[in-house]
């Protein structure tokens, strides 16, 4: 054989090996696929029998076969689907375990549909072992997905699950508004499981609002729909359900007729998951003792059905100890697991919460110590930035300086907002933002909202519509200063993010009971957008589209996370509806009281006047305790204006001294200063004079301090920097004798 020869053998003997290795490839890979679907088909069947732990068997074959192959899509639905069989054989720990890796899987690969099942089905977990507000969010996080993903099939068993939660809380009118929605998908697309269980549920909601007939027409026609579809776990359901309706309507003969009926049903079912749940001791375990007490049951229903009317309230009695004994037994396996690991972890647990309750403790002090630290050091020198640069635009700067004035007043606003937001952020988290309702005008504060921004607008060339409903009353009671708040946040961010365009801003009715209107709010724009993918993090803090987008458009990343929390205090909810380059809208929903009285002629505004000008401040005298050479100065500036008179001590021994040699008004007492501080110079001047109006010119805000201004002896906190109509306002209250009423310590 020539040299050449033997190079074409070889090179057709490699050619055919390759070609062998690739369709033995593909023949892998369709086997693998087949095998994958068969495990998964097996595990479906063996779990709608009951067979849990051979569907655990097939899922964790499908699962090793989806990682062999690379599946992602598969790999995190099979782990959804083990962590339900893991639940569902009161494996809780286990199940929350191949969740997690499931979510994660499914948001790498920003499989969205998948996502919102596994969120679901987490959700139930958690409302499961009492945790209400974790299922709650997974519940909402899961109806948001399927929103976005137009999959409204899917969202009936997230909004039934929601009602459940609900119900639990007790908080029914929410309970029933997610039921009306799960009936209405139901119908819409034939899901009769979901409607006779939402049918059943609202049927409770009904009996407890003592709403009977509706009970029992829900009741039963949820029974019906069930017993049609041989739905068991539903119509199980409604057999109790319409028990305890009619025990409560005084009906004992019905009540004790369908006790009866799920006493029996029960035992069914029990039996079969008996067979299946679980082999060996798990088995036995619940079988010897549910035989007993179904055997002592069933003697008991017996015998009560041989009773005579005057011992009907006795049988009533007996039902509801038999249907609790019944209940008992059935979860005595789940009972007992728990029992055993609470044993041999209760002292290491008690330990722990102990340990972790101090860590706590520690940590929020040293937060609300860390954040007053930093509010005082900050907000001290942006006192006199912008106190400087008022006072600079004030004093007719050359044309070429206003430029840069008011530049640097912008860099001194924006500072204070970005710790304005910071200390509101935690107050949010610390609970200690409050309610404040007062009657107003709805539609003139949405107008007066858009005039303010409508320069900001001007300069992005974009334009704001207006669109109020007709029919919807324009007086509300409400907090109007937390409405303008996060209307102007989100107009401001709507405003930030769209160039030659459009904006709409809308108010309409979603409902009204008894005067109590649900007002939904739209803010529409067609600007950048914001990516899927970052929308599910926009609500928390300091979170913002992008870097690049922080750098161009600028912002904190605090306000979308201020706005959530101002929702949530007004008991509302936001949603967030976006898409790239095509714009945002975002909708919130609160209730608003409609104000009765409102049907009055409507009052011409007032023109402001200067209260001040009515005062002879001839003799006034004024004291500033500040240890900071500039904003005695600023401060010092700032009265004179005034025309008031005012001496400066730099600290506060001096301060003492001073008070005790001349007769003041008012006293301006900053507290951190070297030598002893202004809340102990206020004490030592209230042991001789408690008449003295002193007034706490500080930048410490934290309302977990306010108490000890108020127990120093302060009249009132003016907050540095401060608006000049605020310190104005509180300087007249203190001069013209009227009676100071604090904001911070009322």
């Amino acid at each position: 054989m020539s040299l050449f020869k033997y190079y074409i053998f070889v090179f057709l003997v490699c050619f055919c090996s390759v070609i062998r290795a690739q369709q033995d490839n593909v023949e892998d890979n369709d086997a693998l696929t087949l095998r994958l679907e068969n495990h998964l088909v097996q595990a479906k069947l063996n779990s709608d029998r009951g067979q849990y732990y051979d569907a655990k068997d097939n899922l964790d074959k499908a699962l090793i076969i989806a990682e062999k192959m690379g599946d992602k899509i598969n790999e995190g639905k099979i782990n959804t689907k083990i962590a339900k069989v893991q639940f569902l054989v009161n494996k809780p720990d286990q199940a929350n375990i191949s969740l997690h890796r499931a979510i994660q899987i499914q948001r790498a690969n920003e499989d969205h549909t998948n996502l919102a099942i596994t969120y679901n089905i987490k959700g139930v977990i958690h409302s499961t072992l009492e945790e209400y507000d974790y299922a709650l969010k997974y519940f909402n996080n899961a109806k948001n997905l399927f929103e976005k993903e137009d999959l409204e099939p899917y969202i009936s068993d997230v909004t039934l699950n929601e009602a459940k939660v609900y119900i639990a809380q007790e908080r029914y009118d929410e309970a029933k508004s997610q039921l009306e929605k799960t009936m209405i998908i139901a119908k819409k697309y034939n899901q009769e499981d979901k409607l006779s269980s939402a049918l059943i549920q609202n049927a409770k909601v009904s009996s407890v609002l003592n709403h009977n007939k509706t009970a029992l027409s829900q009741a039963k026609e949820g029974l019906e729909i069930a017993k049609k579809n041989k739905i068991l776990e539903n119509l199980n359901e409604a057999l109790i359900t319409l028990s305890d309706i009619y025990e409560k309507n005084g009906d004992y003969k019905n009540s004790y007729e369908y006790i009866k009926k799920h006493i029996q049903l029960s035992d069914s079912i029990l039996n079969i998951k008996r067979k299946n749940l679980s082999p060996g001791m798990s088995g036995q375990y619940i079988s010897k003792y549910q035989d007993a007490e179904n055997a002592q049951l069933k003697a008991q229903i017996e015998e009560v059905t041989a009773e005579s009317a005057f011992t009907r309230i006795t049988t009533i009695l007996s039902i509801a100890l038999i249907t609790i004994l019944s209940l008992l037994t059935l979860s005595l396996y789940k009972n007992n697991n728990i029992r055993l690991n609470t044993n041999t972890m209760l002292h290491k647990k008690n330990d722990e919460l102990i340990v972790a309750k101090e860590k706590a403790e520690l940590a929020s002090k040293t937060k609300a110590n860390f954040l007053s630290t930093v509010t005082h050091e900050l907000r001290t020198p942006l006192y006199a930035v912008t106190g400087l640069t008022n006072m600079l635009l004030d004093e007719e700067p050359k044309e070429h300086q206003i430029p840069h004035l008011k530049s640097l007043k912008f860099s001194g606003d924006y500072l204070l907002t970005f710790i304005n937001d910071i200390l509101q952020i935690n107050k949010i988290e610390a609970n200690k933002v409050e309610i404040d309702p007062e009657n107003f005008n709805l539609k003139s504060k949405l107008e007066n909202v858009i005039s303010a921004l409508s320069n900001s607008a001007s300069d992005q060339n974009t334009k704001i519509h207006f669109e109020y409903e007709d029919g919807l009353p324009e007086t509300f009671i409400g907090d109007q200063l937390k409405i303008s708040q996060i209307l102007i946040n989100l107009l401001g961010n709507a405003i930030k993010f769209t160039k030659d365009g459009d904006i709409w801003v809308r108010a309409q009715k979603l409902d009204e009971k008894n005067g109590l209107y649900k007002v939904r709010f739209e803010i529409e724009d067609n600007g950048i957008g914001i990516t899927k993918e970052k929308q599910d993090n926009m609500f928390e803090s300091f979170s913002q589209g992008s870097v690049q987008i922080n750098r161009k458009y600028g912002g904190t990343g605090l306000g979308l996370s201020i706005v959530k929390g101002l929702i949530q205090i007004l008991k509302g909810k936001i949603y967030l509806k976006s898409e790239l380059g095509k714009g945002s809208t975002f909708f919130f929903e609160i209730p608003l009281e409609y104000d009765k009285k409102a049907d009055k002629p409507k009052v011409q505004d007032v023109k402001k006047v200067n209260k001040m000008d009515n005062l002879d401040l001839s003799s006034v005298k004024i004291l500033i305790v500040e240890d900071n050479k500039i904003n005695q100065m600023i401060t010092k500036k700032i009265l004179n204006k005034m025309n008031l008179y005012c001496d400066v001590v730099d600290n506060g021994e001096a301060a003492v001294e001073k008070v005790k040699e001349v007769t003041y008004d008012v006293v301006l007492m900053d507290i951190h200063m070297p030598g002893i501080s202004g809340l102990e110079a206020t004490k030592i001047i209230r042991t001789f004079d408690t008449d003295l109006t002193i007034f706490a010119l500080t930048a410490v805000t934290l309302e977990d301090k306010m108490h000890e201004f108020g127990e120093a002896g302060f009249n009132d906190i003016i907050s540095k920097p401060f608006k000049q109509e605020d310190f104005e306002t509180k300087l007249h209250a203190a001069l013209s004798g009227e009676k100071i009423v604090s904001s911070y310590f009322n």
